[in-house]
């Protein structure tokens, strides 16, 4: 394998946190796009809401865009359009100077989520499903439909459709974990709902597989084969913890703390399979929750 000269944004998040590192041990180069100055060799300042300069991007083999608003907090009006335009407008930006540029990388590979898909019940959810049309389902076709230019100007592109992701660095698993620890776990609304979860590693692992498969493009669900109800991911963190499961969040209370949020990532069912990623040949490390949980709550690292 070739190495690769790679720009990324969203280093500083937990799914770049852990992918740079990765990049770099298998003998890449990665510059940083930073919304600060500039500060080592390896970074370059940019600010996601404005236009970017196409010499800033010219001469990578590949981009990754993994930068976006955290969407784990309350959502008022404001926190609706910084989730948008932090993925959204930035992409656009990205990619209107990617396909300017002089020297265009040939992959560009970024974010997206499940939350494409909606609320499904209990539909299997490929990458040829149809969108839903919440909140989340209208930011992502967005956020997708604004990569349309790279691949119209030649670019191979990849969106990665990211699931539940486990991490404790990182996203919803902390503090979904802190009730149980306390003896105050329990199911989430009926807890029949799916949730379409990944590990952080096969996340990572991802990404560096849609870089080096040429014939992967277009959306790609990244998510564990096994998807499971609310119920069952309850059992298994309780059963890791060793804590028992005894108080259930009902759907009014949900929605009472966490509001919308609440109703499109915790009561929403999402049963959402990994078919093209599977399909090129991608090998899950972590297929199964249990072991993921083991791994990741109990830090031990993952088996290579």
């Amino acid at each position: 394998m070739s190495f690769l000269k790679i720009l990324a944004s969203g280093t500083s998040g937990p799914i770049g946190g852990a992918l740079v590192p990765a990049l770099t041990a298998a003998g890449h180069h990665v510059t940083r796009l930073v919304r600060r100055p500039a500060a080592a060799a390896d970074e370059v300042e940019w600010d996601p809401m404005r236009p970017l300069n196409p010499e800033t991007v010219s001469g990578y083999d590949a981009i990754i865009h993994l930068a976006g608003e955290t969407i784990v907090s309350h959502w008022d009006q404001k926190k609706r359009e910084k989730i948008r335009d932090s993925r959204v407008t930035s992409t656009r930006n990205l990619v209107q100077a990617l396909v300017q540029s002089q020297q265009k990388p040939r992959v560009l590979i970024t974010a997206s989520a499940i939350g494409y898909y909606g609320n499904r019940g209990q539909e299997r959810l490929t990458e040829n499903s149809d969108p839903g049309y919440n909140f989340l389902g209208m930011v992502c076709r967005e956020w997708e439909a604004a990569t349309k230019p790279a691949a119209e100007a030649g670019i191979r592109t990849v969106q990665l459709r990211i699931g539940i992701m486990l991490s404790m660095q990182g996203g919803a698993l902390k503090q979904m974990v802190r009730p149980f620890r306390f003896g105050l776990g329990g199911i989430i609304g009926n807890g029949q709902q799916y949730w379409s979860w990944v590990a952080l590693e096969d996340v990572v692992g991802a990404v560096q597989h849609a870089l080096t498969h040429d014939g992967l493009s277009g959306p790609v669900n990244v998510v564990s084969p096994n998807p499971v109800t609310n119920i069952d991911f309850t059992r298994a963190i309780a059963q890791v913890v060793h804590r028992p499961a005894l108080f259930p969040l009902p759907p009014f209370a949900v929605r009472l703390f966490f509001g919308q949020m609440g109703e499109e990532l915790m009561l929403a069912s999402a049963r959402v399979l990994p078919t093209k990623l599977e399909a090129s040949g991608y090998k899950f490390r972590y297929p199964e929750l249990k072991p993921a949980l083991m791994d990741i709550l109990r830090n031990k690292p993952a088996t290579e």
